[in-house]
């Protein structure tokens, strides 16, 4: 067996995040880029050691990247690693903590390995699907992670609807791993993504225990030909149902 294939997917997914994110910190911290030109220059630096280990690393698989052309023939792999070299390039470029970096594998369309690198946390930490954690206890009051810009309609109505709390964040996977951190307890999202910016955190979270899915209560499906994902929902288990109802409740209305 080659040396490659001897590191198993988890690690390689964690050690890939967590090698991409000091590449971004280097390059923030040269203070050669600031602003758009920060996050193209982080974007591209990343993408390409992303990219290249991977093709490497794993020469068989699938591969999807938000910062390269799309390559049809990763609709015949049954095993598809999807990547987000910076997620929340607007956050990263104006030197804020609320931005991640995600590598996945998607087997058979489904979210199974993730590492979400935050490199501006605690010091830097990755957290990966392959070494869950116990879920921090909840408040009697759900928090609900909305957009800094764009706050979710659904998310909005749900919240007031079972009095909850808004918190607003930057990058989907700043939102869903704060759910997975313990510091709120739902991340509904309806504004539209793409597979590159669920997929490692729903991995990541679905391992922690929590509910993954569309708004709807509908599976969330990865490596299609249509790369858009209208909506998710990432929550701990004991509010699911009542917010799913909530959201159905809604729907109904409208």
């Amino acid at each position: 067996m080659s040396k490659s294939r001897m590191i198993s997917d988890g690690e390689l997914a964690a050690q890939l995040a967590g090698a991409a994110r000091r590449l971004l910190l280097q390059v923030r911290d040269s203070g050669t880029f600031e602003g758009k030109a920060l996050g193209s220059a982080g974007d591209a630096m990343a993408n390409q050691f992303l990219c290249h280990a991977i093709r490497h690393l794993r020469p068989d698989d699938g591969l999807l990247s938000e910062e390269e052309k799309d390559n049809p023939e990763r609709l015949s792999k049954g095993r598809v690693w999807i990547i987000d070299p910076v997620d929340g390039t607007r956050e990263y470029g104006e030197e804020r903590a609320d931005w991640a970096v995600h590598v996945a594998l998607a087997v058979d369309g489904v979210a199974s390995i993730g590492a979400v690198a935050l490199p501006d946390l605690d010091g830097g930490i990755v957290l990966r699907s392959d070494k869950p954690q116990a879920l921090l206890p909840m408040p009697e009051r759900p928090r609900f992670l909305v957009s800094r810009t764009r706050p979710a309609r659904e998310a909005q109505a749900v919240a007031a609807a079972l009095g909850g709390e808004l918190v607003p964040m930057g990058s989907a996977g700043a939102k869903a791993m704060a759910v997975v951190r313990g510091e709120a307890e739902v991340y509904l999202h309806s504004g539209g993504q793409y597979e590159w910016d669920s997929c490692a955190p729903v991995a990541v979270a679905q391992a922690y225990g929590l509910h993954c899915s569309r708004i709807d209560g509908s599976p969330l499906v990865y490596n299609q030909p249509n790369t858009y994902m209208p909506d998710l929902m990432i929550c701990r288990p004991e509010w699911a149902k009542r917010v799913l109802a909530e959201v159905t409740l809604l729907a109904r209305r409208d």
